[in-house]
């Protein structure tokens, strides 16, 4: 798998992340392991600002893991930006696709917060409002599912951009923590930041990027680089939904990401590409949040749980990868500049709604649709 892939890689190295600063327990309380074959990219999963604690040097290997031992893969030179910021998103487990918000004061003074599970719960709802206690005993999909101090609102993340005094008044809450949480990455020696990880709208992350580098209308920025917070790569999500990607138009709204991100390198040519750190395919039939099972091919009815062979996907998921990855480094600026810089297919076995993704079997053998990614991968190095 590694030898499958590495070569993909500018730094000849498989790269890795997982919503947090270091290596930790993964879901079921899976060891992430690392070699030495791996570039470890943290991330800043909310508005911050870290902790210089958190950060470990980069360019660093063998540093300290959350599991108390060592890693012996090297930290990135880059820092990862907020998790999915500009959709309210979805409180995991139980209550996954229904519950989408936490619990205000009313509900919690009047006994009207149901408990959300991550796992071994039957499935359960929110209440009348669709709030849930998210944070015993689960987590949110993503940041914008909850409140920031100093700004108005449960959910100010999605609306950051709306343009009205309240979002300015977070707009500066927001950029005024990325610039420390900036600073702190600048002095751990990483050159390079990205910009939130948006679900579904690039323009969330354009106009943070114009923020945060001081550009004006004439597309003149007061500083381009890490020294001042100015991300010069655009970090996006992608899913397809319900095994049906030509159907239901996932392709297209691919193609329609990677157009944005090159207009944002066009119009600011210090911004480098695009960053596709969660690929994968949701066991729903519509948007970046539904309730599993709900479409024309729900995973408990495949022996794998994965997507079968049809029309549209010969190879079940394997075709999507395929596809997804022949889209994507066949993106171009008009220039001729390539807009994929980054690609993380979500190897997570049906985590956040979606179908078992995984690329090796429990033994550690890599399975079929594993094969399809070092097939793509080894595509894409070829391409460059």
């Amino acid at each position: 798998m590694i030898d499958g892939i590495r070569g993909s890689s500018s730094f000849n190295m498989p790269t890795y992340w997982n919503w947090n600063f270091k290596p930790q327990l993964g879901e079921e309380d899976v060891p992430e392991y690392l070699t030495k074959d791996f570039i470890f990219m943290p991330d800043v999963w909310g508005p911050g600002p870290v902790s210089p604690d958190a950060l470990v040097q980069a360019g660093q290997a063998n540093f300290p893991d959350l599991m108390g031992g060592t890693s012996p893969a090297t930290m990135a030179n880059i820092l990862l930006g907020m998790n999915e910021p500009d959709i309210a998103g979805s409180c995991l487990g139980n209550m996954f696709g229904t519950c989408g918000a936490p619990c205000d004061q009313e509900a919690v003074q009047s006994n009207d917060c149901p408990a959300a599970w991550m796992a071994g719960m039957p499935p359960a709802e929110p209440n009348s409002r669709g709030q849930c206690n998210c944070y015993e005993h689960s987590s949110a999909t993503g940041c914008g599912f909850w409140g920031v101090d100093g700004c108005a609102g449960a959910q100010p993340l999605p609306g950051l951009w709306d343009k009205t005094q309240e979002s300015e008044q977070c707009v500066d809450v927001v950029m005024n923590s990325w610039k420390q949480t900036a600073a702190v990455a600048y002095q751990k020696g990483y050159k390079y930041l990205a910009s939130p990880m948006v679900a579904v709208n690039v323009s969330y992350a354009r106009n943070f990027i114009e923020r945060a580098c001081g550009c004006d209308a004439s597309g003149n920025c007061a500083c381009t680089d890490a020294s001042c917070g100015c991300p010069v790569f655009v970090s996006f999500h992608f899913y397809g939904n319900d095994c049906r990607p030509k159907t239901l138009g996932s392709y297209d709204t691919l193609k329609g990401r990677l157009n944005d991100v090159a207009e944002i390198m066009e119009t600011y040519p210090f911004v480098q590409g695009a960053i596709i750190n969660e690929v994968g395919m949701l066991n729903c039939p519509g948007g970046a949040i539904c309730e599993p099972n709900s479409g024309l091919f729900p995973a408990d009815d495949q022996p794998d749980h994965g997507c079968p062979n049809t029309e549209e996907l010969p190879n079940g998921l394997g075709t999507f990868i395929e596809e997804v990855l022949d889209i994507a480094t066949a993106a171009k600026t008009k220039e001729g500049r390539p807009v994929l810089k980054g690609f993380s297919w979500f190897n997570e076995k049906e985590a956040g709604g979606t179908y078992n993704l995984k690329l090796q079997d429990e033994d550690g053998t890599v399975n079929k649709l594993g094969h399809s990614y070092i097939s793509a991968c080894t595509k894409w190095a070829q391409r460059s």
